[in-house]
């Protein structure tokens, strides 16, 4: 009898906390949307609606590793451990000019108005 009340209370506790999370999303919503960007105004089943999809969309269901890029991690561990000093260099020097070209626009526009 005791194992049943105590899954009860449980579950209990998870429908308040989802229905309280749902309420603040929806409260949310209806502050900052309808003013900001002209949008709906959204009742209490929308926002739960919202924040399933979200859930499904962004981390999905049932995946146990929630690394970013988990599973090319090994892939380029291996690479770089198989690279000789000179091809590390040169893996880094493209990867600076792959991905740093907007910081390095920004540092030269700065530097032709200074002076």
């Amino acid at each position: 009898m005791r194992k049943v009340s105590w899954i009860v209370k449980i579950g209990v506790m998870i429908l308040l906390a989802t229905a309280a999370f749902t309420f603040v999303t929806m409260s949310l919503w209806n502050w900052l949307v309808p003013v900001l960007f002209h949008g709906p105004v959204i009742d209490f089943w929308q926002a739960l609606g919202l924040l399933v999809l979200s859930k499904i969309l962004f981390s999905g269901f049932g995946k146990k590793n929630h690394s970013h890029g988990g599973h090319w991690r090994p892939y380029w561990k291996e690479k770089w451990n198989t690279m000789n000093p000179d091809e590390r260099e040169l893996f880094k020097q493209k990867m600076k000019e792959k991905w740093c070209k907007w910081g390095e626009k920004a540092n030269d526009s700065n530097q032709t108005t200074g002076s």
